[in-house]
């Protein structure tokens, strides 16, 4: 009985080992530019400002691990507010001051990344008269929820 559980399993894991490559094969690899036309932005949930720009580039953003970019219009302000997920960012255009609460301001240029902590309020300002692009991974279903400006 023993013997054929194990011969069982292990048949069922070499199934799985030989169809590895197959489900893999099914995700296509991805390499885009950020002018790139197959990029489609959309409009921003609020409280994002207005003109800001999102794109999904990979993943599906109500479920975990899902990339962004984020543009947003050039002297606009993002205010105080926090996501489910933590977030890895790189700004990949323009000049953005970030700033989570209890750290000072971070100025981020194209090239910086920065790491935000699950629930963590932040806001931000793109300090460029050009748009901010900002590439983002989130671990968890993207969400956004403001936070109301605490006294200082």
């Amino acid at each position: 009985m023993i013997a054929t559980s194990v011969v069982r399993r292990s048949l069922q894991f070499a199934v799985l080992l030989a169809l590895s490559p197959i489900l893999q094969a099914q995700e296509r690899a991805l390499a885009l530019g950020v002018e790139s036309p197959d990029i489609k932005w959309g409009p921003c949930p609020d409280p994002l400002p207005k003109g800001c720009q999102l794109a999904v580039l990979h993943g599906d953003p109500a479920k975990p691990n899902a990339d962004v970019l984020l543009k947003v219009p050039g002297g606009s302000t993002v205010p105080l507010h926090t996501h489910t997920s933590a977030e890895r960012m790189i700004l990949v255009a323009g000049k953005l001051n970030l700033r989570y609460e209890g750290q000072e301001m971070a100025v981020l240029r194209a090239g910086s990344y920065a790491y935000g902590p699950a629930k963590m309020p932040h806001s931000a300002a793109c300090a460029s008269r050009t748009s901010c692009v900002l590439f983002i991974a989130f671990e968890s279903p993207v969400d956004i929820t403001a936070v109301a400006a605490r006294a200082k």
